[in-house]
């Protein structure tokens, strides 16, 4: 008998003070218990148990003992089924980190339909604009929307395209613009994660025009960049299902609707797992069904 299962069976003995009772819930025979605690007095050299033909007690030695390590029994056991959970597609906890607009937005009716499908598993989200560290943060996954993944650390599932447009305050100068050429560094607002500039490239599938964004204003904050293109500041370059509403309420007007940037992509990065664990597969296979209709509902 391994030494888990002998400290387990004694604690079980020191509690149930019955070895016959102790038999029965570990599926052993009362003598296998016997030969267990003996075996373990053996090797501790004391003697842990008083035995009489009508009951078992505790010596002051196996009290101790027994009050002694019963914390650590009990951690060895949690961590034993959360391990065992973590392998199946319906248990366990699931860390995932998101974009803030996105995880405010998309994520909860995605989260409360699958925590309806597997009410076992818990959740732990960190929301965030910019890139996170996955492995050093210990994250299950992360929802990202950027450009085509280059990490080589990591692995990724492309969930869909992101279609990205150009927007400003209706009535501003910039509604009037035919052309990108007629835009100024102090005119676009970049998103930056680094407070940096930013480099747009647009095209209109003949010809294709480079910007230098964020000489002004530049921001990690989707929302924070819509707001301040709808205030008249500038123009944005955003996801088309970030600023659905802006334009839907006419705080914002798409600008220079033949000039496209290119598309960004929703994608779930994962650590670099041999194989996705069962819980984190179930997350992405019902991730990706439901992603479309958000979509749909925001272009």
């Amino acid at each position: 008998m391994n030494d888990y299962r002998a400290l387990r069976t004694f604690l079980m003995a020191a509690e149930k003070r019955n070895f016959a009772q102790v038999a029965r819930e570990l599926d052993m025979t009362p003598a296998a218990v016997t030969r267990a605690i003996a075996a373990l007095e053996n090797e501790l050299g004391v003697q842990l148990f008083v035995r009489t033909t009508r009951q078992v007690s505790l010596t002051t030695d196996g009290a101790i003992y027994a009050a002694q390590i019963k914390p650590a029994m009990e951690a060895l056991e949690n961590a034993r089924t959360d391990l065992m959970n973590t392998h199946k597609a319906d248990h366990g906890r699931l860390r995932i980190s998101a974009p803030t607009w996105f995880g405010q937005q998309a994520l909860p009716p995605i989260l409360a339909g699958f925590k309806g499908l597997y009410p076992k598993i818990s959740f732990e989200i960190s929301l965030a604009d910019g890139l996170v560290n996955i492995i050093d943060d210990d994250y299950d996954l992360a929802i990202r929307i950027s450009a085509a993944p280059s990490d080589k650390f990591t692995i990724w599932r492309k969930i869909s395209m992101v279609r990205r447009i150009l927007v400003a305050a209706p009535g501003s100068r910039f509604t009037e613009m035919k052309h990108p050429s007629e835009l100024t560094p102090d005119d676009c607002l970049a998103y930056s994660g680094e407070s940096r500039r930013e480099n747009w490239v647009l095209s209109d599938g003949s010809g294709s025009a480079n910007i230098s964004a964020g000489r002004a204003f530049s921001a990690n904050s989707g929302e924070v960049l819509a707001s301040m293109a709808a205030d008249g500041v500038g123009v944005a370059m955003l996801p088309k299902f970030h600023v659905a509403e802006y334009l839907r309420t006419g705080r914002l007007v798409h600008i220079l609707k033949n000039w496209s940037p290119p598309d960004l992509w929703l994608t779930l990065y994962y650590p670099p797992y041999q194989s996705l664990p069962p819980r984190i597969a179930s997350f992405s296979k019902f991730f990706e069904q439901q992603v479309p209709a958000f979509m749909t509902a925001m272009d």
